[in-house]
């Protein structure tokens, strides 16, 4: 293990490989021997010991410990789960690359978290090639909390050739991102909410008017900026393939409608509406910059809103923060990509010897126990219980909502993570966000047709294939210096065409053909 997590973190986290027990270990039973007088050490029964690999999701908490292994909640949950765990932390920004290399190597985690199904890009093919064991007959034997708990077709994400392979993390509802707006600085603009691109750009111009460094923040990759794609309908993702005719082709085939979107990043960059430096803005400084009370209006995760907002106020006491609907395009519509129904799922490698504590692991963290512990932390430290009724100490400080986050979304491996109904259920400003997923959520987002497995002309061609949320490599480079006028706009055409000379026509052929034939075909994510 220490030989792959050198290589994984080394000069990005520095991160300790031995867990230390959860709790002290007993005082052995002592008895006598059938022969003799003589006197033996009974031992207890052992831990549960494995090592893990987690992807730091960009969360400041994770990625600022010292050594995650020796963290109070990791601890924790040791001890409510009788394990030693051994967490191996995957930086997020490399995560592909890293997992990628991990396979390389041959040297992999006893559990390995990926970021999606079987087919994922930085599964690099593992499950096909058997590196991980089939789940099925421990389920049944140790997991029946967990078979009850998560949907059906949930499961149906996890598994290759009819037999289970991983440990899901689901989603009840696929909009999961949202347009957020500094409500104070469009109250103080003297403006309505905006709703079609142009009273977007209006909205814009007057954030610059008052003073906001970055009216529309942007990050690098367009990942978390990528509102006026959606408006679109022109989305560059893994989910996005469309008809056309007599084919099923990428949605970014859609010339037309993808000009009129780059055309609308490029108005904002020349305008001065979007940093110059977007496309080389990662996920900390993005994250820093908002909260810094430096921008207007950014694409972020629903269910973070209230987290968010109280690190905001930090640095700007009178800010509001809230969730508008997306910009609507040419057909009236908007929103983001709508997410598969598993964010995150664990398989265990084929070589572990004791899977079905790890089963036993796993199938605590749908129960009851570990939902309070998760979503309220420690009875008596982060909440007192009155005649049944939870008083939460609620976060106040920027480094407590962290922390908070990490407990909620990190370290609860499994769950349904829309949103942290427990948490949100205590105050108004809770209910609220709740109600905006029935409100505004529900009734935006962009879907297509995906194929699992992944199709193979795009598993085989990495300059061609795109991924969840993000443009294929190939694209990628056209779009940012379209963006910045290093290229003009008019060229997208030719774009397509590079794309299909590369490998492009296969896929299209590929897609059509598995679409005619209802093979692996999925259609929405919106029931």
């Amino acid at each position: 293990m220490k030989k792959w997590a050198a290589m994984v973190l080394a000069g990005v986290l520095a991160t300790g490989m031995l867990a230390g027990c959860a709790k002290e270990t007993a005082e052995p039973v002592k008895g006598n021997k059938t022969e003799g007088n003589k006197v033996e050490e009974v031992k207890p029964p052992e831990k549960t010991k494995f090592s893990i690999s987690m992807r730091t999701l960009n969360f400041n908490y994770v990625e600022n410990s010292s050594d995650i292994n020796q963290d109070k909640w990791v601890k924790k949950t040791e001890e409510l789960t009788d394990t030693d765990l051994d967490i191996v932390l995957v930086p997020h920004k490399d995560f592909e690359q890293k997992m990628i290399q991990m396979f390389a190597t041959n040297d992999i985690p006893d559990v390995v978290q990926g970021s999606g199904g079987v087919n994922g890009k930085e599964m690099a093919g593992s499950v096909q090639a058997g590196v991980f064991q089939p789940l099925d007959e421990l389920l049944q034997k140790y997991g029946q909390n967990l078979l009850a708990k998560i949907p059906k077709d949930v499961w149906a994400n996890v598994s290759y050739e009819g037999k289970i392979y991983a440990i899901p993390e689901w989603l009840s509802n696929p909009s999961r991102r949202a347009t957020w707006i500094r409500q104070d600085l469009l109250e103080k603009a003297g403006l309505p909410v905006p709703k079609t691109v142009e009273e977007y750009l209006t909205v814009l111009r007057k954030f610059k008017e008052l003073g906001v460094e970055n009216p529309y923040m942007g990050r690098e990759n367009f990942r978390y900026s990528d509102t006026f794609f959606g408006a679109y309908d022109v989305f560059p993702y893994l989910s996005m393939f469309e008809q056309q005719g007599d084919q099923v082709v990428p949605k970014f085939m859609d010339n037309e409608n993808m000009m009129k979107a780059l055309t609308t990043y490029k108005t904002m960059y020349d305008e001065g509406l979007i940093n110059k430096e977007f496309a080389t803005i990662n996920p900390t400084k993005f994250k820093e910059t908002i909260l810094a009370g430096k921008a207007g209006i950014w694409t972020m995760n629903a269910n973070e809103l209230l987290q968010w907002e109280k690190q905001l106020k930090a640095s700007v006491p009178t800010a509001k923060l809230a969730i508008i609907p997306s910009p609507t395009g040419p057909d009236g519509k908007g929103g983001h990509y709508l997410y598969g129904s598993v964010p995150r799922a664990y398989f265990i490698n084929k070589n572990v010897k004791n899977p079905e504590g790890i089963i036993k692991f796993f199938d605590w963290m749908v129960s009851d126990e570990a939902e309070k512990f998760f979503t309220f932390g420690i009875e008596g430290e982060n909440y007192t219980v009155d005649n049944g009724t939870i008083n939460y100490k609620a976060p106040v400080t920027p480094e407590e909502v962290d922390e908070e986050r990490y407990r909620q979304a990190f370290l609860w491996m499994v769950q349904d993570t829309t949103y942290n109904k427990g948490s949100l259920s205590l105050t108004e400003e809770g209910k609220k966000l709740m109600q905006l997923y029935d409100d505004v959520l529900a009734k935006e987002g962009r879907d297509g047709i995906s194929f699992e497995p992944r199709l193979e002309s795009l598993q085989k061609n990495p300059d061609i294939s795109p991924i969840s949320d993000q443009a294929p490599p190939v694209l990628l480079n056209h779009m940012v210096k379209m963006v910045y006028g290093k290229e003009p706009i008019s060229n997208w055409p030719k774009v397509v065409d590079e794309w299909k000379a590369k490998g492009g026509n296969d896929v299209i052929k590929e897609a059509t053909e598995k679409f005619k034939n209802k093979q692996g075909v999925i259609e929405s994510r919106r029931k």
